[in-house]
């Protein structure tokens, strides 16, 4: 199978599908579906930023889990790394390549690492590792460091795995991908990037609140979406065997207790 069976969203699909929901005429310019009203279009970026990073953070989805395509390394007698924010959201393992050889280093604190590991004269292969937090020059817009234990006698390569973001949708929004360009969460989950994509607009149309005219609508779109993502999660979940009794299998009760 080459293509997934869904109906997936392309940009001009989606933005349709919103505006249509949302009831805004739409126009098409240079091959883009864009909105008559300049406001709903000025919207559209951070409609899907909120869509997606969303769905995202409460999915935890396999795809978005990577590992470092840039070598980062250990440097003989330096204990801290600075890790790019751009590469990984999150850091799930850290591992030293010595010859060829991984060898996994064990997630810790860095209150730790500084009482057991603080001397830099005392030195070996790192076996713990902690996160220390962002660069200071930037905010933390640039990396985040990673402290080891012991001090690294020697130079060695990391290989990293963690999740990074995936690639919006926006990026399609161009006259030679508004009309086939899709994303994962576009193609696989594209109810539910509808559903969080209304919570968001009926800010848009003064429905979000008890003084709206519709106060209902943003919380029935939430209550849908809500509904999508708790099966979705499960799905996630079954795809890294994080499912029933760690298998890749649904939870039946006739089964119960798990084998």
């Amino acid at each position: 199978m080459s293509s997934p069976n869904t109906t997936p969203l392309t940009y001009n699909g989606y933005v349709t599908q919103i505006a249509t929901m949302a009831v805004v005429n739409t126009t098409t310019t240079s091959g883009v579906v864009v909105g008559v009203d300049s406001a709903f279009n000025a919207l559209i970026p951070q409609m899907l930023n909120y869509a997606e990073l969303r769905i995202q953070r409460d999915l935890d989805l396999l795809p978005s889990m990577t590992t470092n395509a840039t070598a980062y390394n250990l440097t003989a007698g330096s204990n801290i790394v600075g890790i790019s924010v751009n590469d990984f959201v999150t850091i799930e393992t850290v591992s030293i390549n010595n010859g060829g050889v991984i060898y996994p280093l064990l997630p810790s604190t860095k209150e730790f690492l500084q009482n057991v590991y603080g001397d830099p004269s005392s030195q070996a292969q790192p076996t713990y590792f902690a996160m220390y937090g962002g660069d200071s020059s930037t905010g933390g817009n640039t990396y985040n460091y990673i402290i080891v234990g012991p001090y690294p006698n020697s130079n060695y390569n990391l290989q990293i795995v963690g999740t990074q973001r995936l690639p919006s949708l926006y990026q399609s929004a161009t006259p030679s991908l508004a009309s086939t360009g899709t994303t994962f969460i576009s193609a696989n989950y594209p109810d539910l990037l509808i559903m969080a994509s209304m919570v968001y607009i009926s800010a848009y149309q003064r429905n979000f609140g008890r003084m709206s005219d519709d106060p209902a609508m943003a919380q029935s779109y939430e209550g849908q979406y809500q509904s999508l993502v708790k099966m979705a999660m499960s799905e996630e979940y079954r795809k890294k065997f994080e499912g029933s009794a760690w298998s890749s299998m649904s939870q039946a009760p006739a089964s119960t207790p798990t084998r």
